[in-house]
């Protein structure tokens, strides 16, 4: 069975938009920084803009020169975190090379990181504190796994790739104590033996490498799981466009062979913007519930 990604995250945002439509005063605020010129990432922003303007919450762009000094975005960053009005900052990757993202990341305050990137974030999820925020992919794999009715306590289930971005922290939310998780989890990565015996051997594969139609035919065994993080540009001269975009598994080798798998894109790609924004709801819900004990 494909599991349509775009299904599920369009019913998730479905749900956030009601809830907003629901509150009193002001609506959820999410602001944005995007540095430099770098096409991908004007398309990944305009996506999240369009997406929070879908949904009910008001969203604001801060786009900066990509010779801006970190200092200076330090500062911006800074004037977004005192701003009542946001609830959520998101920095769009990569940065230019005169900014380190590590900074960047840590000058955002905890309580606006919608990305889940901050360490105390970080933190939190390795602990098992459900206060803090997740990391939008791996919180999009988790919530797609749930809405397609698979159970992961007690599979086998297999990380490929070891990034900060998506394939710690699935592992270490799949692994947690907790309503769907409870997963025995193995994480691979370009330096692991047998990978192939590895996939062969679980139930389900995550698949954040990067790598066009690494998994095949023979590395997967029947009834096994796939949700495919992959997106990658791959010549093709048949197509207008030129290129098309491929994930990590070799799909219509292995699709048969699958009791799920999520194709690229439409699979993993909008669950992301989704966890987005339901981070920036849950952001927002979060200040009016401090405020509330404030003022008692």
């Amino acid at each position: 069975m494909i599991i349509d990604g775009k299904k599920i995250a369009e019913e998730i945002e479905s749900e956030i938009q009601q809830e907003i439509q629901k509150l009193k005063g002001r609506r959820p605020g999410l602001a944005v920084i995007l540095v430099g010129d770098h096409p991908p990432s004007h398309i990944y922003v305009n996506k999240k803009i369009e997406a929070c303007h879908k949904v009910g919450i008001h969203s604001v762009k801060r786009q900066f020169p990509n010779d801006i000094t970190e200092e200076k975005l330090l500062i911006e960053l800074q004037k977004l975190n005192r701003d009542p009005h946001v609830d959520g900052i998101l920095v769009q990757l990569p940065l230019p090379k005169q900014i380190n993202p590590i900074t960047i990341i840590q000058s955002i305050t905890p309580e606006k990181d919608v990305d889940g990137l901050h360490p105390i974030n970080v933190g939190k999820l390795f602990s098992g504190d459900t206060s803090g925020f997740v990391s939008c992919t791996p919180l999009g794999i988790k919530t797609l796994l749930e809405r397609a009715g698979i159970n992961v306590q007690g599979k086998r289930v297999l990380v490929l790739g070891r990034s900060n971005l998506v394939g710690k922290p699935v592992a270490a939310l799949l692994m947690q104590n907790a309503d769907g998780a409870n997963a025995t989890v193995t994480v691979a990565h370009s330096l692991s033996k047998n990978i192939p015996e590895l996939c062969r051997s679980s139930d389900i594969i995550i698949s954040a490498m990067g790598n066009p139609k690494f998994i095949t035919l023979e590395m997967v065994k029947e009834g096994t799981v796939i949700i495919d993080v992959g997106i990658i540009k791959i010549d093709d001269p048949t197509l207008n466009k030129g290129y098309r975009i491929v994930g990590d598994v070799d799909f219509d080798a292995v699709k048969d062979k699958c009791s799920f798998i999520t194709p690229v894109p439409g699979g993993v790609g909008p669950m992301t913007i989704a966890m987005l924004l339901s981070n920036t709801l849950k952001s927002f819900l979060n200040k009016i519930d401090r405020d509330a004990k404030q003022t008692r």
